[in-house]
């Protein structure tokens, strides 16, 4: 099987050049450090003990923040690396006051490649971020003898599936991790199954927060949101943002000044999510546009990144998107934190222990369908209640959480 994957990775990299052309075109890729894909390093290395760090995206990265903050005070620690694969979680990157860590885009996971990477950069541990598994990655570091360990584990039920099909290749790949910590209970048992060793359930390092420093609003826009009755969809995936545009008109028939901020997950697809809101008769306006928003705007677009928790700040009502569509969901807990109202569809599996405590909490609200959507959304917007005690549970739980993680990888 691990001849039959290399095959194909090779044939990827082949046609590499015309994916990458693909993605720069639609703006997925920076130009300037496409090359580090194909193994080319922008920064140098430097010299004495490296961490690596590996999750593909915003949400791996945000969740490590916390611990990579606790790991920089360590004086045996010279440097900490952090790679990923989104353009989107290298600009979140950038606004992080981190003093040793640095970031590299994630490599092709060829033979060549990585060992390559892997013989550059010479880690003491590597740490893989939620379900990000690659088979030549995971091989070439054992094969060098480094500790390698999987944080803030994740295995869905479909991808143990498609794992459990060819067990003699997850077994060869699994048993590589000399420490396999889970966010989930049901991730620690799909792991047991893969035959990963090692295994230990510590909770969902999401639970904890980065203490980076805030950030405001400009006064205009702080007034303007002020003068208005505001909720937010944030995280939205494509065909939720039209289902937020028909709530927003089915609501708009009875609350006055209504203003509803969406913020997509992708914000390259703002001008089409601009387009399609229009032709349902709707007036949006920009986050980007310098000009004075308009005041009878019905929809405020952030095209933007990380500028969630500006606007949760103001929103005492929030849907998280990903989940009226088939994705599994989004991370809420950034918005509970702010004592928000958070409203989500049926397809959650991805943070199911998560929307489970903010269930019990009383914070979460499950809508199915538009008409779901409109009634639940519509009787949270006539009420001031905000959830003030949730972010001291939260933050609770999530100092238990990663305590308890650092001392584990402390150990290995």
């Amino acid at each position: 099987m691990l001849i039959i994957y290399r095959i194909f990775i090779n044939t990827v990299f082949l046609i590499l050049p015309i994916i990458i052309i693909v993605r720069l075109l639609k703006g997925k890729e920076d130009y300037k450090r496409v090359k580090e894909k194909i193994g080319f390093n922008s920064i140098k290395r430097g010299t004495g003990n490296l961490l690596w760090f590996h999750g593909a995206s915003v949400g791996e990265m945000k969740s490590i923040i916390p611990l990579i903050t606790k790991l920089e005070k360590q004086k045996n620690i010279q440097k900490i690396l952090i790679t990923s694969n989104t353009i989107s979680s290298a600009k979140i990157f950038k606004n992080l006051k981190l003093k040793k860590t640095i970031h590299q885009f994630f490599p092709i996971d060829t033979n060549f490649i990585t060992k390559k990477f892997i013989n550059y950069w010479s880690p003491s541990k590597v740490f893989f971020v939620d379900s990000e598994i690659w088979p030549n990655m995971i091989i070439n570091i054992k094969k060098k003898k480094i500790p390698l360990i999987l944080i803030n584990g994740r295995i869905t039920k479909k991808s143990f599936r498609r794992w459990n099909r060819f067990k003699n290749f997850s077994k060869e790949i699994f048993s590589n991790f000399d420490l396999c910590l889970t966010s989930n209970k049901a991730s620690k048992n799909y792991l047991t199954k893969l035959k990963a060793k090692n295994i230990n359930y510590l909770g969902n390092l999401k639970f904890t927060e980065s203490k980076n420093k805030k950030s405001y609003l400009n006064e205009k826009l702080n007034k303007f949101l002020n003068s208005k009755n505001t909720w937010c969809a944030s995280s939205t995936h494509d065909n939720e943002e039209m289902i937020c545009g028909l709530v927003h008109l089915k609501l708009k028939k009875k609350l006055r000044n209504l203003l509803t901020i969406i913020i997509p997950r992708h914000i390259e697809r703002s001008d089409q999510i601009k387009i399609d809101l229009e032709q349902l008769g709707l007036k949006v306006f920009l986050h980007s546009n310098k000009r004075k928003i308009a005041s009878n705007s019905d929809i405020y677009l952030v095209n933007a990144y990380d500028q969630t928790k500006l606007f949760f700040n103001k929103c005492r009502n929030v849907f998280l998107g990903g989940s009226l569509i088939n994705h599994g969901g989004q991370n809420p807990l950034e918005a509970a934190r702010y004592g928000c109202n958070i409203l989500h569809g049926p397809n959650v599996q991805n943070f199911d222990e998560i929307y489970q405590f903010l269930k019990e909490k009383n914070v979460s609200n499950k809508v199915k369908n538009i008409n779901e959507f409109h009634k639940v959304l519509s009787k949270l917007l006539t009420s001031k209640y905000r959830y003030s005690k949730i972010k001291t549970n939260i933050n609770i739980l999530g100092e238990n959480i990663l305590n308890k993680t650092l001392k584990r990888i402390n150990a290995v």
